[in-house]
Parts: C-alpha cells; sequence; structure tokens
C-alpha cells in the first residue's frame, strides 16, 4: 500500500493529439502531486473511478472551503462556487431540478430535425467555398455555436463573443486576473439581462424553461442561476468542438479507412462516436477532483478525510480489466461497459446526449458529403489551442 508521504508527480499539458496521451496502467490509488504542488490521490481503475463519482462522501463543495486544497489548473467560471458542477447535496439537487427533462434522450431527440439543418447549412458553406477548408472555422466551431444559440435563444451579439468568454470560463490558470475579471464580470452580466429577459418576455427556448422551473422551484440565488445559464452556453459549445476537432483529426489522420462507412451507415457512425467520446479526452488533465468528507476505502485503500482526490476518467476507460485492449482499435464495436467520459453519479454530464447526436450526425453527413476529405497536412504540425482546461487544434486544413 502506498504511503501518504510517497507523491509521484503529475505531468501540465502535453503538445500530442488528445488520442495519443498515454496513461500509466490502472492500479490501487496512489498519492500523487499535481503541478500547483497540491497533493492528491489519484484513482485509475474503473470501478474504483465509478466508486468516487457515485459514493456522496466524495463532493465537490469542500474543494473551495480552506481546510481542503485549492483545485489545482482552474480558475475563472469553472472555479466559482455558484457553478452547479461545485454544488452538492440538495444545493445541487435544486439546481439540477431545473433542468429536468431538458437534455433526455427523448428531448434531444425532438431537436434531431432542426440539429440536421444546422448541419447541412455548415456542408453546404464548406462545398461552395471549395477546398483547401479550414475544418475548424467553416464546422467544428459554428456549427456547436449556432446549435447553442438556437437552444438558449441568444442573439447575434452574444454568438460573436462567445469564444472570447470560453477562453476565460474555462481557464486553466493561465490567464491573470487582470485579464479574467473583466470579462467573467461582462459574461455575468450578458446572463443576467438574458434571465431577465426571459423573465419579461419568455419564449419556448432553454432559457424561459429555465426561468420558469427556478420559479416553481423556489428558493435558487440569482448568483446560481446565472451561472446555470453561462456555463450551460459555453459548456454547450466549447466541448462540442473540441470533442468534434480532437475527433477529426484522429480519423483523418490515422483512421482514413473507417471514413467510407461512417458516410454509408448512421447507426456505424453512432458506434464510431461512442468508441471516441470514450478514447480521446478533452483535456490533458489527469482527473476529476472530489473532496473526501470521511475516511473511505476505495479498491483496498483507505484514502482519509480531507483529501483531494482526482477520480482518472482516461485511465480508467483503459482499464483492460474492463475494455480488453485488443478491442481498443475496433472503432465500430460497442463498449464493453458505459463509458466515463461523461462521468457518472450526481453531476453526470446533463448534455451527454446532445452531445453525441452532434457527434454523430456531423461525422456521418461529412463523411456522406465529402467521401475524399483528407488533411492538408500532417497531423503534428497541428498548433494547439491552448488557456482553457480543454484542448483542440487552433485549425486543420483539409481538401477533397
Amino acid at each position: 500500500m502506498p504511503r501518504p508521504d510517497d507523491h509521484d508527480a503529475i505531468n501540465g499539458p502535453s503538445t500530442l493529439p488528445l488520442h495519443c496521451l498515454e496513461f500509466d496502467p490502472p492500479g490501487p490509488p496512489r498519492p500523487v502531486v499535481l503541478p500547483d504542488g497540491t497533493r492528491a490521490w489519484q484513482v485509475t481503475r474503473y470501478d474504483d473511478v465509478r466508486k468516487v463519482l457515485t459514493d456522496p462522501r466524495f463532493g465537490r463543495a469542500r474543494l473551495r472551503i480552506t481546510d481542503a486544497a485549492p483545485l489545482a489548473g482552474q480558475a475563472g467560471l469553472v472555479a466559482s462556487t455558484d457553478l452547479l458542477f461545485n454544488q452538492d447535496g440538495e444545493d445541487h439537487l435544486r439546481l439540477r431540478r431545473t433542468l429536468r427533462g431538458a437534455f433526455t434522450p427523448r428531448a434531444v431527440a425532438r431537436w434531431q430535425p432542426w440539429i440536421a439543418s444546422i448541419v447541412e447549412q455548415r456542408l453546404d458553406a464548406l462545398a461552395d467555398g471549395g477546398p483547401p477548408a479550414d475544418l475548424v472555422a467553416g464546422f467544428t466551431l459554428p456549427l456547436p455555436v449556432e446549435v447553442i444559440s438556437r437552444l438558449m435563444g441568444l442573439g447575434a451579439a452574444a454568438r460573436e463573443r462567445l469564444s472570447h468568454w470560453s477562453r476565460y470560463a474555462f481557464s486553466d490558470g493561465s490567464h491573470s486576473e487582470e485579464d479574467t475579471e473583466p470579462v467573467l464580470a461582462e459574461f455575468a452580466g450578458f446572463g443576467a439581462a438574458l434571465l431577465a429577459e426571459r423573465r419579461k418576455d419568455p419564449g419556448d427556448d432553454l432559457t424561459s424553461m429555465l426561468v420558469r422551473a427556478a420559479d416553481d422551484e423556489g428558493g435558487i440565488p440569482e448568483g446560481q442561476l446565472v451561472d446555470l445559464v453561462c456555463g450551460l452556453v459555453v459548456g454547450g459549445h466549447d466541448s462540442t468542438m473540441t470533442m468534434l476537432s480532437n475527433c477529426l483529426l484522429y480519423l483523418l489522420g490515422e483512421r482514413a479507412e473507417c471514413w467510407p462507412r461512417i458516410g454509408a451507415d448512421e447507426e456505424a457512425a453512432g458506434a464510431v462516436a461512442e468508441r471516441l467520446l470514450h478514447l480521446v479526452p478533452l483535456g490533458d488533465d489527469r482527473g476529476t477532483a472530489r473532496h473526501a468528507a470521511a475516511d473511505t476505502e476505495v479498491g483496498g485503500v483507505v484514502i482519509p478525510r480531507r483529501a483531494v482526490v482526482l477520480a482518472d476518467c482516461g485511465a480508467a476507460n483503459r482499464d483492460p480489466d474492463v475494455f480488453p485492449p485488443r478491442q481498443l482499435d475496433d472503432l465500430f464495436s460497442p463498449l464493453e461497459a458505459p463509458t466515463l467520459a461523461f462521468g457518472a453519479g450526481p453531476h453526470y454530464c446533463l448534455g451527454a446526449w446532445l452531445a453525441r447526436l452532434e457527434l454523430r450526425m456531423s461525422l456521418h453527413r461529412l463523411a456522406a458529403r465529402f467521401p475524399g476529405l483528407r488533411l492538408a497536412c500532417p497531423a503534428d504540425e497541428v498548433e494547439w489551442r491552448r488557456g482553457s482546461t480543454s484542448r483542440s487544434p487552433q485549425r486543420i486544413a483539409v481538401t477533397w
């Protein structure tokens, strides 16, 4: 059993494509040191990670309280105590109930026709522009921006600011406080104004639904609602853009043999999407952090009260006892167990079904429309978008 004073160091961001990140073989929980010096326990086996994510003794809220270590490498909106992801217990449930039914598979299925029309519009624009093209500027960024804008009822001015707000909302701590504060203040002002506008003049968008549900629920502080709206706005496009970009870089650069089948069969594209969500992380972090409220045994190791715990979903998704290595390269095979790409337990990602739909539809329609799509420059020459908790190519040069 590892001793609490034996800590391995966790390295910072990589320059490798996200699908090339290497993970240590899963094993018992072990003490580690984060880049900022925070001592933590890293959990890597599939069953152990699921336990940390689902056991109420491991929470988020106390990570922000003085007797807990700081959450390394996070700033901006992701550091807010009002954010849904940083709430536990009844506070978390009350906020989450305001979105009950909004992101269910049935609800997302109803959105499929208008999301499909947005995908086709982006493909038309790519075709009209002709090769060569930048997939990020022409597809992977504008597509999720248009989807979340329609879903939340955003105007053109807000759409123009989304990428700017995202850089600071999901900052990895590399932005100065002097630069971050005015951007976050502007973003919060936008969120507050959007809520006020929908209270006065509700529509059929998700923001209006949220306002009605919050009023019915009662007792929710306005700051939590503002952070919820802002989190949905930037999270709804940034994560999808990152996911799409990284998956396309992998497919076009290393798995071109899969492209014809993805374009010919949407069901097969769905299987590929699920496998890629499972294997390609959004960023370089090696775990989603929790705080231990009590001494708790995980995988034969007692994690002490007040410890910071990193649930390493990337390593758990490669646990050979659950996901046989021989299957990892077969992108069309179904997963052997539910992926932890969206987490598990009370903080399971609200947008999981929307992300699945956007990725499946985008891969299928892109491959069907452009069967000869290929990279126009080597994947190892990609410049990376940095400064946030996610990482993806600045541009993906393609031709066809």
